[in-house]
């Protein structure tokens, strides 16, 4: 029987090479993000809409992100169709994203947003929902 020491040291050595290496964290991916309201009601009228983006995994808000899409409507209430004006406002909070929105009766309100969080790939998307009130 005919043994190669050079193909058996280089098999020890890759084998030592791949157990030596650290155990790398999961990677986060873009589900792991979410928009959540810092409250759910607001008045009719011109008002500022809170929400906060989180990260699932750690709980933590993530600030920095890129909103990129929004749009405000009566989805809720069976009228999509019904919607207003939004605008970002900034916010003094990390994590906190504001906006200026005219909810212009009472009811249902869908707010839809689309972010880039940084050093992830796609997007984050999410529809919230507040009930307008007198």
């Amino acid at each position: 029987m005919t043994t190669y020491p050079f193909a058996r040291a280089l098999g020890a050595a890759l084998l030592g090479a791949a157990l030596s290496v650290p155990a790398l964290p999961a990677l986060a991916g873009i589900k792991d993000y979410a928009f959540e309201p810092t409250r759910t009601e607001a008045k009719v009228g011109e008002t500022i809409l809170s929400v906060r983006l989180m990260d699932k995994r750690t709980g933590k808000p993530v600030p920095d992100a890129v909103i990129f899409a929004k749009r405000i409507d009566m989805a809720p209430d069976s009228m999509d169709e019904m919607t207003s004006t939004i605008e970002q406002v900034p916010s003094t909070e990390p994590g906190i994203y504001r906006f200026k929105a005219k909810l212009t009766m009472a009811g249902g309100w869908r707010l839809s947003l689309g972010a880039k969080v940084q050093g992830e790939t796609g997007t984050v998307e999410d529809r919230l929902v507040f009930q307008a009130v007198k």
